[in-house]
Parts: C-alpha cells; sequence; structure tokens
C-alpha cells in the first residue's frame, strides 16, 4: 500500500457476519502489492499534508513513516528533499518494492506495534492510514509510543478514514480486512491525548482509482509534540 499497512475502505462491501479470527494485514498488502500504490497515489490531499510538512522540517530531518507501503509518496518525498527516512511496513512485499524505488530511504520489515521506538529520536512522523486494522486501545498506545519518539517541538502527520466503527469486517480493494477507526472528533482526542497539538485538521473523499473501490473520507490531521 502507499505509505501504509492498514488502510481499508470502509465504504466496501460489509462482509456480513464477523469472525474471530482477523484477516493478516500483512497477507492483505503483500497480496495488492503495487496496485495500492496506483490506487492511492494520487491523492491531492496526501500530497498537500507532505508539503506542510517539507516546509516544517530543518535540512537533513530524520523521519519516522509508520506503515511505509511501497515508499510512494512519502518516504520518496521526503528522501528527495534530502531527510533521514525510516519507513516501517509489515508487509515483506511492500518493502520490498519500497526498497526498489526509493533507494535513499531505509526501509524495515517490522510490526510498529513491536518494534523499540527511542525517545525524542525523530524530528517529524507520518502515519498515514496505518491504524485502521488495530484495536482502538492498540491505536491508543501506539500513538502515545510515536509522541514519545518525536523530538519536542517535531511533527506528526495522520491520516485515517473517520467513520465510528470497530471490528467491522469489510472488502477492500478484493481483499478482506477488518476495520476499526474513529469519528473525526474521536480521531481528535485520540491524537491530543496521546500528547499531540492538533494544529490543523483537513476532511476529504477520494476515490481510489481501482475498479474494487469506493468514494473513501479521509481526514489529515497536522500536529505537534509540545
Amino acid at each position: 500500500m502507499t505509505d501504509g499497512d492498514h488502510r481499508p475502505d470502509t465504504a466496501a462491501q460489509h462482509t456480513g457476519a464477523q469472525d474471530t479470527t482477523a484477516p493478516d494485514a500483512a497477507a492483505v498488502f503483500d497480496a495488492l502489492g503495487s496496485a495500492y500504490e496506483e490506487a492511492f497515489a494520487r491523492s491531492p490531499a496526501h500530497r498537500a499534508s507532505l508539503d506542510w510538512l517539507l516546509e516544517r522540517l530543518e535540512p537533513g530531518s530524520s523521519v519516522l513513516d509508520v506503515g511505509s507501503g511501497t515508499g510512494r509518496p512519502t518516504a520518496e518525498t521526503l528522501a528527495g528533499a534530502g531527510h533521514r527516512v525510516l519507513g516501517v511496513d509489515v508487509s515483506p512485499v511492500m518493502v520490498e518494492l519500497a526498497r526498489k524505488r526509493v533507494p535513499d530511504a531505509v526501509f524495515r520489515h517490522a510490526d510498529i506495534r513491536e518494534m523499540p521506538l527511542a525517545p525524542d529520536s525523530y524530528d517529524a512522523v507520518c502515519v498515514y492510514f496505518s491504524l485502521l486494522q488495530m484495536t482502538r486501545d492498540e491505536q491508543s498506545g501506539l500513538l502515545e509510543r510515536l509522541v514519545r519518539a518525536l523530538r519536542p517541538g517535531g511533527h506528526m502527520v495522520l491520516a485515517t478514514v473517520p467513520v465510528d466503527v470497530e471490528g467491522v469486517d469489510v472488502v477492500f480493494m478484493g481483499q478482506p480486512v477488518r476495520v476499526t477507526s474513529f469519528a473525526a472528533d474521536g480521531f481528535t482526542a485520540l491524537a491530543a491525548g496521546a500528547g499531540l497539538t492538533v494544529l490543523r485538521a483537513g476532511e476529504s473523499l477520494f476515490t481510489p482509482a481501482h475498479p474494487e473501490a469506493a468514494p473513501e473520507p479521509h481526514l489529515f490531521l497536522y500536529a505537534r509534540r509540545d
């Protein structure tokens, strides 16, 4: 996927009765591969958020891209501007694609929930749609860890599909996924509760370039650790 290992379409077809076993995120995005990048890489809101971040980064800043997917557009844009980017993704297929597409960044195959994060170690963190296949407790706990890994004064951009759902099974670009998310005000409160000052929020509707994708509401939060 483009910059995220957990980005389901919550407007997609509901699969009916919920199974007790959640679909494996790595398997989902291994299967999607480059198709995810092709579907989502042209998001104007995503590009605008990267421009916002670039305006605030000092030269040679260190950036963590959570759910880095194929590396495009986030890692490619930031590394191309001279920043030191570490991308982390649960999908080995995505990691291999990213290493080929963006050789100027570093990519690691890992589950960010289990990866050690040193305090005050990044100037910026990007979290584009990579929380959607986590439980609400996991989302909250991970955001708190990511904020601690961000240097004081550092910036974070978060994006999600702002709908109030928990553990709902849907089909996303032909793949079964289990979605958990928050409405816009709930997601903003989640970010604030993790220790971020939300400077700006932007909502938009985006239709992925894929025959099995439906229009999605997107929420982008622009935030800072004070």
